[in-house]
């Protein structure tokens, strides 16, 4: 009878056990429960001390979670064109991993040099699949600060000159990434358009500037693309520094915007916790505490977010509410991405990976000149092919500051060209030679230079054609981050070797590897010139395919080409434009920047904005309007017919700007606001229609402070290019 009674109540303790787990479930760990609600419940059940934890790093690349609940910490990976290698916890070092070996994509630059939002979409999913498989929940990127200056080292990562372009290309690139459960982190928020001085110097500007030129793309990012995270930069914007900046993160960013996800430091871009706490930010990375009240040179419980934050909440200096927005925001991310179980496995360095690599890199080679139609090249009739230059062998995956990669595999250009063309008919001679890097200083290379170019001539000579490949590389003070350019020469004697190549062969064809523009004085005695940007893992095949005509390019330059420094905005205004005293910098090309000012300045550039050839001809015929008169809630549709009259298939992208004929505010002679890459069979026609509303035609008016579309007379030019206007329609708003 004893036994009886105790089993009985050993079941109704376990019964009143379940049921009051039963009542107490948690909420947050039910994937099937909308995110809010799991938000609001892991919150409920937080400490303040997890609720701080959640704010700062605990490695490298690394954010804490709440251990005490099954909550997972954050993993975070750089990218934008690949996800990089393991870093150890506490340092900058290669964690040494045999099973982290990635797929290269192109450089942004590239990508944007596509014209194609599909391309993006494509490009994301497969980043997003790479980054998934390695257990990443954010990947830092994509990066989609302005081309200002060509001198800015970062510019290979990011989108180019126009807000427009950059914005539509932006957006699919995030929902590819996001959509495997992994969060784009949109960087660098924002105005970090140079890397010299980049820790510090405060930026001034209007806030048409702001507006119309810097922000539209994050704004498509954060209102379009729905992203989840996003990194502030380095630089102070008008007093503050931009990791913790009122204006931009708490009006603009969560104000304006809506934007839901959360703010991450650049890292060691935090640099005091009542501003930290107030102006935006929700996690610190990277933050450098020196030792002072640690051992640890990153010491993560010295972080501003961290203890110092933790006692302000504890005297009710900072009210709790303040991290509970912090931490929901955090919690919201983690509830898409680590503790998202619906998220599809990805997978790392496939061949489907690299053919996107590939793909992506066709899509975005420009053909800049082609004038006794070198290319495509007929290889039947050359026995000998010479190769020169330093880049058509070097490693261009590596280097380039946070954005460098270990890579299953990387096709050089002389790789590709050998595999399409045969060894038999390929020579190489190196023609020039980089300098080593040592502690940021550019060395002399040890290597000869007069020697190297001598035997690069030489076989020039004896060779039926000559294919250089040159350009920049991911060197400091090349396309790197952590400092700028100091000229728009090509580096290493270049411009003297290719004048040299060109007297003694009249077939050049100069395949030019780069993420900026670059000085040609060498352009005149230019037969063939190509831009083929940073491709990655497929570089060589890409390349191969497109001289070889197997591909024909499509690409359109992204940002424009000037014939000199001076001719730049940003270089326009003296050194307060760029680069600033070291202190402060003022933007007085405002909104005039890259064809904005070329166009509006009359100043002939070397190559404008969205200049591209192909293997064949397009023909644009007349433009017309379905109204010729807009109501401020209304709509016009235009169109225009495009013909491939050539011989061979083609894609063409087709670009409309808007020119606004008076206006009360000075406008740029014209802006894009739509585009369309279209692909013909020779002889097709295709009519195109754009159809655009009142946006089109808004500016953003420092004396209002808001969008303002004036009535009165526009007109549509629809082109090939900035300055290849092909038709014309003018309409008007009422």
């Amino acid at each position: 009878m004893k036994r009886k009674i105790l089993f009985s109540a050993i079941a109704f303790f376990c019964a009143s056990v379940a049921i009051s787990a039963q009542s107490k479930k948690a909420i947050y760990l039910d994937n099937t429960q909308p995110i809010e609600l799991r938000v609001k419940d892991a919150l409920s059940r937080m400490t303040l001390e997890e609720k701080v934890k959640l704010c700062t790093a605990q490695s490298k690349f690394s954010s804490h979670g709440v251990p005490r609940l099954g909550i997972p910490e954050i993993w975070m990976s750089d990218g934008p064109h690949g996800v990089r290698m393991e870093i150890l916890w506490d340092s900058w070092g290669h964690a040494g991993w045999t099973n982290d070996s990635c797929t290269a994509f192109p450089a942004l630059t590239c990508l944007a040099a596509s014209w194609d939002p599909k391309m993006s979409a494509v490009y994301g999913n497969a980043i997003g699949e790479e980054a998934r498989y390695r257990r990443k929940d954010v990947l830092l990127g994509p990066g989609v600060n302005i081309y200002r200056t060509p001198l800015n080292g970062r510019n290979f990562e990011y989108l180019g000159e126009d807000p427009f372009l950059a914005s539509k290309m932006v957006v699919p690139y995030i929902q590819g990434v996001q959509q495997n459960g992994v969060a784009a982190c949109v960087k660098h928020y924002a105005l970090n358009n140079q890397e010299k001085w980049r820790g510090h110097i405060n930026v001034e500007l209007s806030d048409r500037a702001l507006y119309e030129i810097y922000l539209p793309a994050f704004k498509a990012a954060v209102v379009e693309g729905k992203v989840w995270s996003i990194m502030g930069s380095y630089n102070q914007i008008r007093g503050e520094y931009a990791c913790h900046n009122n204006l931009t993160l708490n009006k603009i960013l969560k104000g304006e915007w809506k934007f839901d996800g959360c703010v991450i430091t650049d890292w060691g871009g935090a640099h005091d916790t009542k501003q930290s706490a107030y102006n935006g930010l929700d996690i610190e990375m990277g933050t450098w505490t020196n030792g002072f009240t640690s051992n640890k040179a990153f010491a993560y419980n010295d972080y501003f977010l961290a203890n110092p934050y933790l006692k302000m909440l504890k005297s009710g200096e900072i009210p709790v509410s303040n991290v509970d927005d912090k931490a929901s925001r955090i919690l919201r991310m983690i509830f898409r991405t680590a503790m998202n179980v619906n998220k599809p496995y990805g997978s790392l360095a496939s061949e489907e990976h690299h053919n996107v690599g590939r793909k992506v890199g066709e899509e975005g080679i420009v053909l800049l000149k082609n004038t006794i139609s070198l290319l495509p090249l007929n290889v039947s009739k050359y026995k000998t092919i010479a190769v020169i230059g330093e880049n058509a062998t070097r490693k261009l995956t590596e280097g380039g500051g946070s954005s460098e990669l270990k890579v299953k595999r990387e096709v050089s250009p002389l790789q590709g060209l050998t595999e399409k063309f045969g060894a038999a008919k390929i020579k190489y001679a190196m023609g020039y030679a980089s300098g080593a890097v040592s502690y940021d200083q550019v060395l002399k290379s040890k290597l000869n230079a007069d020697s190297l170019r001598a035997a690069a001539v030489k076989l020039a000579t004896e060779s039926d054609i000559v294919i250089f490949v040159g350009g920049l590389n991911k060197n400091t003070q090349q396309d790197s981050e952590g400092d700028d350019r100091r000229s728009l020469a090509l580096p290493f004697g270049q411009n003297e070797l290719i004048a040299e190549l060109q007297k003694v062969n009249k077939k050049v064809v100069l395949v030019m590897l780069s993420g900026n523009a670059y000085e040609m004085p060498w352009i005149n005695q230019t037969t063939t010139l190509v831009q083929a940007w940073y491709i990655g893992s497929e570089a060589g095949r890409a390349i191969a395919n497109v001289l070889a005509g197997e591909v024909n390019p499509s690409g359109k330059l992204p940002f424009t080409f000037p014939v000199k420094l001076a001719d730049n905005s940003a270089h326009s205004f003296g050194a307060i434009s760029y680069p600033g005293d070291s202190i402060n910098q003022v933007y007085k090309d405002d909104i005039l920047v890259g064809y904005r000012w070329h166009d509006t300045k009359k100043i002939a550039p070397q190559f404008p904005f969205g200049y591209g050839l192909s293997y064949t001809t397009f023909v644009y015929g007349k433009a017309t309007a379905d109204n010729k008169k807009m109501t401020t809630d209304g709509k016009i549709t235009v169109s225009i017919p495009v013909k491939n009259t050539g011989t061979v298939k083609g894609k063409e992208i087709v670009q409309l700007y808007i020119n606004d004929q008076k206006s009360t505010e000075m406008r740029p002679e014209k802006e894009l606001k739509a585009f369309d890459k279209i692909e013909l069979n020779p002889g097709e026609e295709k009519v195109v229609s754009f159809t655009i509303d009142k946006t089109a035609l808004q500016f953003y008016s420092d004396v209002k402070k808001d969008w303002v579309a004036e009535a009165g007379k526009f007109t549509v030019l629809i082109g090939a290019s900035s300055r290849d206007i092909k038709a014309k329609v003018d309409f008007e708003l009422q």
